[in-house]
């Protein structure tokens, strides 16, 4: 509730405001039964009906207008209150650690941004001025019953306060199953998220009933949870109706019965009906807020939840241009362990000197790419350090660490969106002519000029409509574009043709004449020409060298090698 509460702090006068308006609203509501008593009461004494008749006329529509200010005013706040907390949860998913985003699915954090946060635009302003306003619409209607007559006053607070106490019960029940509801609609957009996001895989594999039966799963669930939910309002919705009609029956029966002995004036009868009547629109308000204001709670946890995941605090830093010569980089017996796994990296050491090319090759899960990871501080080291010239990265804002860094992904990802924008995606500021260098360099241009919208071309979803390999160049004209003074390739060329292979290797070569390089590799033919090569085998360094060397020294970089077809040795098995 604090934390609900906090949303529309920031919004408090128009709140304010917000709800003078409603209790004025409310009060020209309110008066109006006490008008009607004076327009009976001329009827009555025969006395002249006109200003009776324009006092009620004029509170009619004051409280007509009033309505529909405050109803603005809130509905335009309550848009307000959303946008700033999507924009803090925008903001906090964007620099969520890596950690935590292996950890958590990316369609249920969308949904927090988008029907979650849906749920606070009632909650944060509606609800707590309907709770309000419904609260001094009640108090003030029972005054003015008690100024109308006591004993009817009794009968009808009787009838609400049993109302009250089965509402009152009700109310947590539905808080908990609208919290069922929106985990499992998260679920939903996870399961479809997984399914979309490999939708080529889905399809090949021939498993679309297979995704289908356990998103539509989740969405049983939230079904399941929906009925729970419609039982409760149509429990609440009938209670509310016999709130409404039994104080009504009980003054109707009473009322009538005394004001047919004498012991009650026909127009206080009257006054009172009427004011009977006017309670069900406060009470109405008072239910719907205290429900709006589960909702509302109900998000504010799974709200809550994503602030309590770990951020990245440093992406932001202002960071000077980089500059100068390439660094050097040294990894000092560096352990890594992924929860719940053996560990990826085991007092890992060595050296990658400035200005050169150093080469990370071994098996398959040998912890090549956690390797890389670390030396973008994506993840921390559980022991040891790295440093770049000398410096701990650990010591350094990320912001800096990923400045100096150009990285090519394994998967070479790219975003939807036009050719240059992905292009300049990490470097916006970069000039035509150093965009025109990276594409000759990458042997992009072809494809640019083969394209009738050139640069302007749309790439699709994650890069659709380019090939592996056109994807792969792209990737690493992104992060030369960035002129780093470290590069990592992971895998950078394993989808090129030897043409491109070999017009790649040279773009490398002529980085690392102002960069430091590192290449992970399984076609060992891309890195025999490195100035070092460092095997890795679970997790630890088994062997350093060149290549001449390696094969010398190093049985496990024979073995790869020779399957390569690399050695000699090969040709004879």
């Amino acid at each position: 509730m604090r934390t609900l509460l906090g949303y529309a702090k920031s919004h408090w006068i128009a709140l304010t405001v917000g709800l003078v308006i409603a209790l004025a609203s409310a009060a020209a509501n309110l008066a109006q039964p006490l008008a009607t008593k004076t327009v009976v009461d001329a009827l009555a004494d025969g006395s002249s009906l006109a200003r009776p008749v324009l006092i009620l006329a004029i509170l009619v529509v004051v409280g007509s207008l009033l309505a529909g200010v405050y109803t603005f005013l809130l509905d335009r706040t309550a848009e307000k209150v959303v946008f700033s907390v999507r924009k803090q949860l925008i903001g906090r998913l964007l620099r969520l650690r890596i950690p935590e985003l292996d950890r958590s699915a990316p369609g249920d954090l969308t949904a927090r941004v988008t029907s979650d946060s849906t749920l606070l635009q009632s909650a944060t302003t509606q609800a707590l001025i309907s709770i309000v306003k419904g609260a001094a619409g009640g108090v003030g209607a029972v005054i003015v019953m008690f100024a109308l007559d006591a004993r009817l006053s009794g009968l009808t607070l009787g009838a609400l306060a049993l109302v009250g106490i089965v509402i009152g019960v009700l109310l947590p029940k539905i808080r908990r199953v609208i919290t069922r509801a929106q985990e499992a609609v998260g679920e939903v957009g996870a399961g479809l998220d997984r399914a979309l996001g490999a939708a080529r895989t889905v399809k090949a594999s021939g498993a679309e009933a297979r995704e289908e039966a356990a998103v539509t799963e989740a969405a049983h669930k939230a079904m399941e949870a929906g009925f729970a939910g419609a039982k409760y309002n149509a429990l609440v919705g009938g209670i509310m109706n016999l709130a409404f009609s039994v104080p009504f029956l009980l003054v109707l029966g009473a009322g009538g019965a005394w004001a047919a002995t004498g012991s009650l004036e026909l127009s206080t009868l009257i006054a009172f009906l009427l004011t009977v009547f006017y309670m069900t629109e406060p009470l109405s308000e008072l239910v719907q807020g205290f429900s709006t204001l589960q909702q509302g709670l109900g998000a504010v946890k799974r709200i809550h939840g994503v602030e309590e995941l770990a951020i990245e605090t440093d992406v932001d830093d202002t960071v000077e241009p980089v500059g100068g010569t390439a660094p050097g980089i040294a990894v000092h017996s560096v352990r890594f362990q992924y929860a719940g796994r053996s560990a990826a990296l085991d007092g890992v050491s060595f050296e990658a000197p400035a200005g050169g090319r150093t080469a990370i090759v071994g098996p398959s899960g040998a912890g090549k790419t956690t390797l890389f990871a670390l030396l973008q501080r994506f993840y921390e080291p559980e022991s040891g350090l790295i440093t770049v010239d000398g410096t701990d990265i650990a010591k350094m804002p990320r912001a800096e660490v990923r400045r100096r860094i150009g990285y090519v992904e394994q998967d070479a990802p790219a975003l939807s969106g036009t050719l240059e924008s992905n292009l300049r995606y990490a470097a916006p500021d970069a000039t035509d002519d150093d965009l025109t260098e990276v594409l000759q360099a990458t042997r992009l241009m072809d494809l640019v000029e083969r394209l009738p919208d050139g640069l302007n071309t749309m790439v699709g979803t994650r890069g659709v409509a380019l090939s592996g390999g056109e994807r792969q160049r792209l990737a690493i004209a992104r992060a030369l574009l960035r002129r780093p003074q470290v590069l990592l390739m992971d895998e950078a060329t394993s989808q090129l043709d030897a043409r491109n292979e070999v017009a790649l290797r040279e773009a490398v070569d002529q980085a690392a004449e102002r960069c430091t390089v590192l290449l992970i590799a399984h076609r060992l033919s891309t890195v025999v020409s490195a100035d070092q090569i460092v095997v890795l085998e679970r997790g630890r360094v088994v062997a350093t060298g060149t290549h001449d060397q390696l094969l010398e020294a190093s049985p496990l970089y024979r073995e790869l090698a020779a399957s390569q077809l690399l050695v000699p040795e090969a040709v004879e098995q």
